[in-house]
């Protein structure tokens, strides 16, 4: 079988027959050998009955969400190729032969992109046309080099077996996200057709909760990438610790008027540490994405990970730390010398402080690189 017209179903008795009348129309008019296929999501309505009338086959999913319902269907479809689509009708299921046409040519995901077709007048909230949808498509974008333009267009076509490595596991409206993401980030092929959305034919509230369920997606892409959410602002937090210190520790420094002195050098080394952890953070979380979420490396961080090892990380954490006790040395050198009395508070701030960033960052350094040994480990210890 070619093709699976796959639509993930709740409660949607008004539209899911005229969704259905459509994909059929285009099965027979584009002469393909296909089925439709309801995952039905716990409807409580005849939504189901209706469908198995209509001549769709019908699953019933009882795991609750949009990502559960077509995790199974794509899991139970027959068509090597699934076209997938809300059961809403703001689809036009009849007129998928863009999708057809670019799967044949080789492309493993078919994104519909509704800014480059057309959006007709109260089909998509403003909140969303203008905001949501942009901002979290741009951050797609950056965050993982993907081509898609519309990010959350729930029309879509791609090859099943080239899906199904991913591994993609969003229960809820994320889902949609996890696809493209790991589909750009797997190095599949991705192109786009403009589609045209219509408003639904619901009589209801839709499903998809704006704040939530944006706050879901935007989530879901942080977590995705370590290198955004902490590692990058890590090195930022790092680099402005690191000049603001160098700057400080010789004497304080004035600037329109203002005085920067140990209080400055405190917070700046309070940027260094902060930096180290996220950096450290991110190292280990984009590890254990690779284990745990089937994300694949990137050849620069593939470098680094081949590169580490246990001994060289103590190497490194020591180094940092000894030259911290060095410093907190020549302080303790400092009380003695004076007879154990009163010092200087400003002069002294300017020994300590650097003492205890680079000795807590060399310590943190070491036991990370104990923790990452372990989750590197193939066997158990």
């Amino acid at each position: 079988m070619e093709i699976t017209i796959l639509m993930p179903c709740l409660n949607e008795e008004r539209t899911v027959v005229q969704c259905i009348r459509k994909a059929q129309l285009f099965l027979k008019r584009a002469n393909l050998e296909g089925e439709i296929l309801i995952a039905d999501n716990g409807s409580t309505d005849n939504s189901a009955a209706l469908s198995l009338k209509a001549g769709a086959r019908v699953i019933t999913v009882t795991e609750k969400g949009y990502g559960a319902a077509l995790r199974a269907g794509i899991h139970s479809a027959k068509g090597r190729y699934i076209i997938m689509g809300d059961a809403d009708d703001s689809y036009n299921f009849s007129e998928l032969e863009g999708f057809i046409e670019k799967l044949r040519e080789g492309y493993s995901l078919v994104m519909g992109n509704r800014f480059s077709g057309k959006i007709m007048p109260g089909a998509m909230p403003p909140l969303h046309k203008y905001l949501g949808n942009p901002i979290l498509t741009t951050i797609g974008k950056v965050f993982f080099g993907s081509p898609v333009g519309d990010f959350h267009c729930g029309l879509r076509g791609f090859e099943k077996e080239a899906i199904l490595p991913l591994k993609l596991e969003s229960a809820g409206m994320e889902f949609a996200s996890e696809m493209v993401v790991k589909s750009t980030l797997h190095k599949l092929r991705i192109t786009e057709v403009p589609i045209c959305l219509s408003k639904d034919g619901r009589d209801r509230a839709p499903h998809l909760k704006t704040w939530s369920d944006g706050w879901r997606h935007l989530r879901f892409l942080l977590q995705m990438s370590p290198r955004w959410l902490l590692i990058y602002p890590g090195l930022m937090l790092l680099m402005l610790g690191l000049l603001l210190q160098l700057r400080l520790i010789p004497g304080p420094v004035k600037a329109d008027g203002i005085t920067f002195d140990i209080h400055s050098l405190l917070y700046a080394g309070t940027c260094c540490i902060l930096g180290i952890q996220l950096i450290i953070f991110g190292i280990i979380a984009r590890t254990l994405s690779e284990k745990q979420l089937n994300v694949p490396r990137s050849p620069t961080f593939n470098f680094l990970i081949e590169k580490f090892s246990l001994e060289k990380g103590i190497l490194l954490g020591g180094s940092i730390f000894s030259l911290g006790a060095a410093l907190v040395l020549i302080s303790l050198h400092r009380w003695y010398m004076s007879g154990f009395s009163n010092l200087d508070p400003t002069s002294m701030m300017r020994i300590s402080i650097p003492s205890t960033v680079l000795a807590t960052c060399g310590a943190e350094i070491v036991f990370a690189s104990f923790v990452l040994s372990m989750i590197q480990q193939k066997k158990p210890l």
